[in-house]
């Protein structure tokens, strides 16, 4: 009788929140210490300075991105702002037959389209533990204008009331203390 065992399927960890929320750092933190894979992005929007492509995005052009969107090459996809950002299948598909954890950091509409399509995937919204936390957070990136940072604000709370309203979230979860946040979602990721 064989006893090997057929391998463990991997997990999907998705994160989202509004703008200045600590995404990208939790992300970052998760894949060192669970150990985890983050998954990257592609857009066709262009890059901003201190970016690398394939560590914050694969930056491809139009006709890329629509030729791997034709040949249902991504698991989720939307347009923002005017650019196409999409999250490439094959890397999700990889991960989950070898048994390994992926991150995704995507936003609402892409966290929606991961729920259908990945039902067990485990989807948390970060919060932001004050509004002036929040904002002191964005204007710490030194990235956007004045415009783009009181428009992300502005956007916020109905971001966060939309999240709830949708119910495809298993956690929304205060990103208070980066450390503490890691390990809760540790616990989480290893509990499922």
């Amino acid at each position: 009788m064989d006893q090997t065992k057929a391998p463990r399927r991997g997990r999907v960890v998705v994160i989202s929140g509004p703008s200045g929320v600590g995404k990208s750092t939790t992300c970052r933190r998760l894949c060192a210490d669970v150990p985890a894979e983050f998954s990257v992005s592609w857009t066709t929007r262009p890059r901003r300075p201190g970016e690398e492509d394939d560590r914050d995005y694969r930056f491809v052009d139009a006709a890329t991105f629509e030729r791997l969107l034709a040949e249902n090459g991504f698991i989720e996809h939307a347009e923002v702002y005017g650019h196409r950002y999409g999250t490439p299948r094959a890397p999700v598909d990889e991960a989950l037959r070898t048994g390994r954890t992926i991150v995704l950091e995507i936003d609402i509409n892409g966290a929606r389209q991961v729920r259908r399509v990945l039902p067990e995937a485990l989807m948390i919204f970060l919060l932001p533990p004050t509004p002036e936390e929040q904002a002191r957070r964005i204007l710490g990136r030194r990235t956007d204008s004045q415009a783009e940072i009181e428009k992300r604000l502005a956007r916020a709370d109905g971001e966060i009331r939309h999240a709830k309203e949708l119910g495809i979230y298993d956690c929304f979860l205060v990103n208070d203390d980066p450390d503490q946040t890691v390990e809760t979602i540790r616990g989480w990721i290893e509990a499922r």
